[in-house]
């Protein structure tokens, strides 16, 4: 299969969900492309052959009848506001305000005999006139702009309802009698049976342009609001940077900086880019990053994130990665692929308004044709077919599951859980088992003195107390770089201040160390080392046991262990508490890992699990009939996660975790994986319910305007706020916890 291109297009010109499908079914028409548009997003995501050209497929929607152009990298001006001006939004604003101030005075008449006054008919045309041609030109030009190219959407509808009303008063004004003196005119809220040629509509025509120009204002600023989570993603990098060139700092753009450079982070600016600490210490807010409030200490060594705040000291970092390839960057681009992505539920909403448009004209002109036959009153079928086209309203179906998925993937960013596209959310309803690997998920992964016994003789005539074994044993595995013994030498050092040098030091590989601290032969490490000198070692089973031995005698067990995270118990408590069931699975000694499980609650272990074995693990539980969810954080859990119905990556962790989960949840706190769930249920039980009431309104309102039970203008009304409605629904998530 010859290799593809990724190609984003900005889409212009859409204004309904109708307009998407079309550009998608045009686009997957052309070969060796698959194209996937967004109304929500206004992008079309296209994968393409090279032997396709980004010219071809932007022709292609051009010839469709939109606008196409490959997105402008984002440019920073630090003297740019927050929030830029939009221009759609303004033209949106001026023409509604015009709108409603002309049309009020038209609906007012209309609906309020009282206020009708000789003559007052003409005073309505002449307000409405400008609504109906100018108000409503976006409609009208879209309309002709799809009949050139042999298609119709919403626009049609709107432009063909308003234009027969308008078009019917003039008729009835000119040529009929609503134009004499006197004409008084009732308003119903059903189809109006009154006699054809002094009925007019002129509040019908300009009060839909005006209540759907107000349902796309809305719409618009709501649809702002929904991105708005990945525009500040976007814009949390710092706009420069001081960098140190020949000890000298020179303030640079961020985008000139270089992998390898040396950069200076002051208290209170961003750091630029992702790096290591070089000199100083500080603390650093990553909460906009990571939702996570403390400030992390960082010190020489330290690895530092681009877009974190620098609280305290000064701090000298040498960037690492920059560009694209930053963790902010990596983040963005994840949350904006999901943002693009279709879930399955949404596919069945394109196709319905794929036809939508076509077989709403056909019950429209069904509607008038019935109604002339069963009742032979052309005022009651011209009203009843009228509120037919414009009752109608496939961009609530458009908009259900974008705008769902807009929200809470931003949120999610915003709380540091990245969601890496819609067919995740449909997995986190079915999942009912969770996997957690041990070390680095569950544990710290890093090991720590747990415990000091001290023998008291039994094993020789001198006893030692526990400040002097700990002494010597820290003084000789302070100069070893296994974990284990940088685990004990810190725990010495953290009890007894400073250690002594050792005089001699030699590392046995595999059991321990033996060296001479103040005078005397220590011994430190397995039984077998012990025994391996002559030493009797005390039997023991306890996991992680390190014995001390000195001048021929055991004098001490110390115990290290990899330690349980402060909020794992927790963590697992709010796993259950969503109906799921935990196992930990490891490949650490049962009796450890039993240990580990007590102290957070699982019932169900899987120890002894060597790292290749994971992913077979995974799928034996999905062989019992389990949906499984995997929650890992480094390369040995990668073929797991990408085996489990879905994936949960630490972003602690290694990039091929990361890269083969699902979900990706940047702190190093497993009560994110319970919050990362909740969210992905909440999102996709918003997209469900958004559907609902596209399909529901469109089921339940269309038999009603066709029995002439609305009037066109009470159903321009209703069609405007559907759509206003599935977007205010998935802003709701912007508030999720």
């Amino acid at each position: 299969m010859p290799s593809t291109t990724v190609t984003e297009l900005t889409i212009g010109g859409m204004t309904c969900a109708s307009c998407a499908a079309r550009i998608e079914k045009k686009l997957n028409r052309m070969d060796g492309v698959t194209a996937t548009v967004n109304y929500a997003t206004e992008k079309a995501h296209v994968e393409h052959v090279p032997d396709v050209g980004v010219d071809e497929l932007i022709a292609t929607v051009v010839k469709t009848g939109y606008t196409a152009e490959e997105p402008l990298p984002p440019v920073q001006d630090p003297e740019e506001p927050e929030e830029p001006a939009d221009p759609e939004l303004a033209s949106l604003r001026q023409r509604l305000t015009v709108s409603a101030l002309l049309s009020a005075p038209v609906v007012l008449l209309a609906m309020v005999p009282s206020l009708q006054f000789d003559n007052w008919q003409w005073l309505s045309l002449t307000l409405a006139s400008p609504v109906v041609v100018w108000g409503g030109l976006p409609f009208h030009r879209a309309a002709w702009t799809n009949l050139r190219h042999g298609a119709a959407t919403m626009d049609t509808l709107v432009s063909v309802g308003t234009l027969a009303a308008y078009g019917w008063s003039l008729w009835a004004l000119f040529l009929g009698d609503a134009g004499m003196p006197g004409m008084r005119h009732g308003f119903d809220l059903t189809a109006d049976r009154a006699h054809a040629s002094s009925s007019i509509y002129l509040e019908v025509a300009a009060g839909v342009v005006t209540f759907i120009l107000l349902g796309r204002y809305l719409e618009a600023r709501a649809k702002r609001k929904v991105g708005a989570a990945l525009r500040a993603l976007m814009e949390l990098g710092a706009k420069d940077v001081a960098v140190l060139r020949a000890g000298t700092e020179v303030r640079i753009p961020v985008a000139e900086l270089r992998t390898g450079d040396l950069f200076v982070v002051r208290p209170g600016e961003k750091i630029a880019t992702d790096g290591t600490v070089a000199e100083g210490a500080s603390a650093v807010d990553a909460s906009l990053l990571t939702g996570e409030s403390l400030p992390l200490d960082v010190t020489e060594g330290s690895t530092v994130t681009g877009g974190c705040v620098n609280v305290s000291g000064r701090l000298v970092v040498r960037a690492t990665e920059v560009g694209a390839g930053t963790r902010l960057a990596r983040m963005a681009r994840l949350v904006e692929d999901a943002q693009n992505g279709k879930a399955e539920v949404q596919r069945l909403a394109d196709r319905v308004s794929a036809v939508f448009v076509p077989v709403v004209l056909l019950i429209a002109l069904g509607t008038l044709v019935a109604w002339l036959l069963l009742t032979d009153d052309p005022t009651a079928a011209f009203t009843a077919a009228v509120a037919v086209l414009i009752i109608a309203c496939p961009c609530a179906l458009g908009l259900a599951t974008p705008t769902a998925l807009m929200v809470g993937t931003g949120r999610g960013a915003q709380l540091g859980i990245l969601i890496k596209g819609p067919e995740v959310l449909e997995s986190t309803r079915r999942v009912d088992t969770v996997v957690l690997d041990k070390t680095g998920t569950v544990t710290t992964g890093r090991m720590r003195l747990t415990g000091v016994h001290v023998h008291g003789g039994r094993y020789g005539t001198d006893s030692a107390d526990e400040t002097e074994l700990l002494r010597l044993a820290g003084a000789l595995e302070h100069s070893s770089e296994h974990p284990v013994a940088r685990a004990i030498a810190a725990g010495a050092a953290e009890r007894c201040g400073e250690l002594p040098t050792p005089k001699t030091f030699e590392n046995v590989p595999g059991l321990g160390v033996r060296g001479s601290v103040d005078g005397r032969l220590v011994l430190v490490g397995r039984a077998a080392l012990l025994t391996g000198e002559g030493v009797e070692a005390p039997a023991t089973t306890e996991p992680g046991a390190v014995h001390v031995a000195w001048d021929g005698v055991a004098r001490g067990t110390l115990t290290v262990a990899d330690t349980v995270k402060d909020t794992s118990a927790e963590a697992v408590a709010r796993l259950r508490g969503l109906g799921l069931r935990p196992v930990l699975l490891t490949g650490d000694h049962q009796a450890v890992a039993d240990a580990v499980a007590a102290e957070v609650g699982i019932d169900e272990v899987i120890a002894g699990v060597l790292p290749e074995e994971k992913a077979e693990v995974v799928r034996r539980l999905q062989a019992e009939g389990r949906t499984v969810a995997m929650v890992g954080d480094g390369v040995n859990d990668a073929a797991a996660l990408a085996t489990a119905d879905l994936g949960l990556a630490m972003g602690t962790g290694t990039d091929a975790a990361i890269e083969a989960s699902d979900l990706t949840l940047v702190r190093g706190d497993l009560r994110v994986a319970a919050d990362a769930i909740r969210l992905a249920r909440r999102t996709l039980a918003t997209i469900k319910g958004n559907l609902g009431w596209a399909f529901g309104y469109n089921l339940a309102a269309l038999p009603l305007a066709a029995a002439g039970l609305l009037n066109p203008m009470i159903a321009g009304l209703a069609m405007a706020f559907s759509s206003v409605f599935v977007v205010s629904n998935s802003l709701r998530l912007r508030r999720f916890t």
